[in-house]
């Protein structure tokens, strides 16, 4: 048991390093990218039970934000990873595929367009931004490359 927890734990973490290199490499290219203290500033503010902002960015800004962002970040790539081993199993640890793991990811992509983005004032799927097929694209490939660092992630793990 614990050693799945700590493969779970490996992959989740190493996935969402995949994902964090591949945002950086979208940011150096000037694209638009996601702020993880506004992750922290939104969770910040339900204390005073504020789930939506129109936008996020104009909110007060919470104590602390930057950290609790980044460590929701992180939490939630474990989660994702989780999800992973209980419906594929440990026989996809010991011998780990792209495709399941592709699929995850593709499909945690539900979480920004119908929690993250709805909450920071962008709409459903990014609809109230200026390009929101642009956002959709963007976001249903880096939750892919996600999904790609989960499955390098279990495959290094193997390795070792």
């Amino acid at each position: 048991m614990m050693n799945n927890l700590v493969t779970i734990l490996c992959i989740g973490i190493g996935a969402t390093l995949v994902m964090d290199v591949w945002t950086m490499l979208l940011k150096a290219a000037g694209m638009p990218t996601l702020n993880y203290a506004f992750v922290g500033r939104w969770i910040g503010h339900w204390g005073n039970g504020t789930f939506f902002h129109a936008p996020i960015g104009k909110a007060a800004p919470v104590r602390g934000e930057t950290l609790v962002g980044w460590f929701v970040h992180y939490a939630v790539g474990i989660v994702f990873a989780a999800a992973l081993v209980l419906l594929y199993g440990t026989a996809w640890v010991q011998q780990p595929t792209v495709w399941p793991a592709v699929k995850v990811g593709l499909v945690t992509v539900v979480m920004p367009w119908l929690i993250m983005q709805p909450a920071f004032g962008a709409g459903i799927a990014a609809s109230r931004t200026p390009a929101p097929w642009k956002s959709r694209l963007q976001s249903v490939a880096t939750h892919a490359v996600f999904g790609v660092g989960m499955y390098v992630t279990a495959v290094v793990l193997q390795s070792l």
